[in-house]
């Protein structure tokens, strides 16, 4: 098997190639630089030399505020890109994993959302990847479409590192507690998407960490591990506005992936923790 990953340099397309290489399956991984997304010649011609037998398609444009300024550009990335490297996968028969989000919900109500439910995103963002999803979904046979949200992993930026600069920086923080979600760590999730394209099991997943929590308990988990003394202050959404609306409600219902599920996100948390 052999196996192309976009996107390497982010934290999963980043965690994804390490996971491959332990288990040595031949993989290649490319950066914006070495694989172009947003033009179709190209992104056919790197796909039909590497005639991949796998592409998980981690590249994407993810600057959720920044989107709704910079809509040309978020769709030009996550809609025709992905639109491209589908067709090229198309052409040369290879499976395709689609890295997508829980934003393509609106975050209603209580209940986690399942496979089936309909999308209906509330920011930009949101709204391409879903059209990402429904670009897979008319090219191809052989998907997987993988929902993911709240994203901490070594490589890259994330919510941990930023709360363990802060912390080091202040004394103090106020963190939103009314957005419900799940973690999700890098390393289970590429762990789950190397087994998944080892099967035939082709569909619509959600794939974060066990168990949910608010991004305020997340944040007093991270300072219990880290030993730091911060001061954590509740606050609402409505308190802290951004240029994107956030669902209040991102929980995902996990259990079509059966016994595949993922480590609770506090276990994925202090392994993490450690790591780092």
């Amino acid at each position: 098997m052999k196996v192309l990953v976009t996107g390497a340099g982010g934290q999963v397309g980043h965690d994804v190639m390490n996971r491959l290489q332990q288990e040595q399956i031949k993989c290649i991984g490319t950066t914006r630089e070495e694989l172009d997304i947003t033009d179709e010649t190209k992104t056919k011609n790197v796909l039909k030399k590497c005639n991949p037998d796998v592409v998980i398609h981690c590249a994407a444009y993810t600057a959720v505020d920044k989107a709704e300024d910079e809509k040309e550009l978020c769709c030009k990335v996550n809609v025709q890109g992905t639109r491209h490297v589908a067709k090229a996968c198309k052409e040369i028969d290879a499976k395709m994993v689609y890295i997508s989000t829980d934003y393509v919900f609106n975050g209603e109500g209580e209940i986690p959302f399942e496979v089936t439910d309909q999308p209906d995103p509330i920011n930009y963002y949101g709204q391409t990847k879903y059209e990402g999803e429904l670009e897979v979904q008319d090219l191809l046979e052989k998907y997987f479409i993988v929902r993911i949200s709240w994203v901490f992993g070594e490589n890259g930026n994330n919510f941990v590192k930023t709360m363990l600069r802060l912390g080091k920086e202040r004394g103090e923080i106020s963190v939103v507690s009314d957005q419900i979600g799940s973690p999700t760590y890098t390393y289970d999730l590429a762990k789950l998407l190397v087994e998944m394209i080892q099967t035939d099991r082709f569909g619509i997943y959600h794939a974060t960490n066990e168990g949910y929590c608010s991004w305020y308990g997340f944040s007093k988990e991270i300072f219990r591990l880290s030993g730091m003394q911060v001061k954590v202050n509740e606050v609402a959404s409505t308190e802290y506005p951004t240029p994107a609306k956030r669902p209040l409600n991102s929980r995902m219902s996990k259990e079509i992936l059966y016994k595949n599920k993922l480590p609770h996100w506090e276990e994925g948390l202090k392994h993490f923790m450690n790591q780092i």
